[in-house]
């Protein structure tokens, strides 16, 4: 595919696909970022329960995509997206009980979670079924410019309505749910041996069918674990640029700032991911992580300016490299799509949790110390610095799994 003209080839499937990847995000994430206030104002749990709650959701959404691999597997893709789509509904209907009960609420924020730990990795392997390696990359980068659209506005098309009429937020949550639930039921299920033998062929001979084997046989080394690197350090710019930047600033100005985020990721994702998908990974990984390491760097300066063209750096490391990563594990793996999806989830969340537990402390600390852009330019020097070491353990441990295609 050339550019975003390669978006007007596409099947019925994935433009559905691809709208569900701005719709599911945009209900999700009009209800889950007020859950603290959900938890812990109107329902009284204490902020060390709401925290290990959040916790343990936020691992399960990540770490689940193993299982939700596993079950796709088994199941199929479509069926797989199906089911927990299901689930996600149960959830989302879940919390108008949950404004009264504390059980019924975390029981249907798990429910989320477990949901979403089995429809993204499926999801993405749907997307991408028996289409040719070149057309992935702006596949991919779509679904995720999709995806971070629906992420900032959720939000904000919910902040009028959480508090005032919460119950009325969850039920249209859950009902915009269920029909994109009806629209996945119509979805064809993959082809897989059903194609006629000339096409089969064709297809089998750039995608040879997998054999079903254990959850991580064929688990591909360096980009699983740079995965797991790269959102460990990104996390600390999600989790703590809100607390760092406001006082410093305003609430509008911090929403500016996450409003640009979210254009530039959302515009050049896809205009970047045919360059970014010819790259060498070397070269990747050194622009990815040297662009991480500049914006957290300009976040220690500490000034409006600084704190714009700090987060607009950490955008560009990010859309280099979590998508360069997943295209290097998609080419590695001998598995099936599915389930590299799934191992890139769980990267994902062993990195995020890694940032969460470091993070809090060392933020802390530069701020008992007066100074917190150190905590910024600590961050930094491990974006340097982390990566050539990563790597180098990598080829002692496993000779053969940390070289470069």
């Amino acid at each position: 595919m050339n550019g975003l003209a390669g978006l007007t080839g596409l099947s019925g499937p994935q433009y559905f696909l691809l709208a569900g990847s701005f719709l599911i995000p945009l209900g999700s994430f009009a209800v889950l970022p007020f859950m603290s206030v959900l938890l812990h104002e109107q329902l009284g749990m204490g902020l060390g329960a709401v925290g290990v709650v959040l916790a343990i959701a936020s691992f399960v959404q990540f770490a689940g995509g193993v299982v939700g691999a596993v079950v796709a597997e088994r199941i199929g893709l479509q069926r797989t997206m199906l089911v927990a789509l299901l689930v996600r509904t149960a959830g989302f209907a879940g919390f108008v009980p949950g404004l009264a009960h504390p059980v019924a609420a975390v029981t249907a924020l798990f429910l989320v979670s477990c949901g979403a730990a089995l429809y993204l990795p499926a999801n993405k392997a749907y997307l991408v079924h028996r289409v040719a390696d070149e057309e992935r990359p702006l596949l991919l980068s779509a679904s995720g410019s999709a995806l971070n659209a629906g992420i900032a506005l959720g939000p904000l098309a919910a902040a009028p309505f959480v508090l005032s009429a919460s119950a009325g937020l969850f039920t249209a949550v859950a009902v915009l749910f269920a029909a994109i639930t009806v629209g996945h039921a119509l979805l064809p299920v993959e082809a897989t041996d059903h194609l006629p033998e000339q096409e089969k062929e064709g297809a089998d001979a750039q995608h040879p069918p997998r054999r079903r084997e254990k959850p991580f046989a064929g688990l591909p080394v360096l980009p699983f674990a740079v995965t797991v690197l790269s959102v460990y350090v990104f996390m600390f710019f999600q989790h703590y640029l809100a607390v760092y930047a406001v006082p410093r600033t305003s609430t509008e100005f911090y929403g500016l700032v996450l409003a640009l985020y979210a254009v530039l990721l959302v515009v050049a994702q896809p205009l970047l991911s045919g360059r970014i998908a010819r790259m060498p990974y070397p070269r990747a990984l050194r622009l990815g992580f040297a662009a991480l390491a500049a914006g957290m760097a300009t976040l220690a300066l500490g000034r409006p300016a600084a704190l714009l063209a700090g987060a607009l750096l950490i955008c560009l490391g990010e859309i280099v490299l979590f998508l360069k990563n997943d295209l290097e594990a998609l080419a590695r793996s001998p598995r099936a799509p599915a389930v590299v999806f799934g191992h890139q989830r769980l990267a994902a969340g062993i990195g995020a949790f890694a940032s969460g537990v470091a993070g809090g402390e060392g933020y802390g600390l530069a701020e008992r110390s007066g100074h917190p852009g150190l905590f910024w330019a600590a961050v930094a020097v491990q974006c340097a610095l982390l990566p050539p070491l990563l790597i180098r353990a990598l080829r002692r441990l496993h000779p053969g799994s940390a070289t470069y295609h």
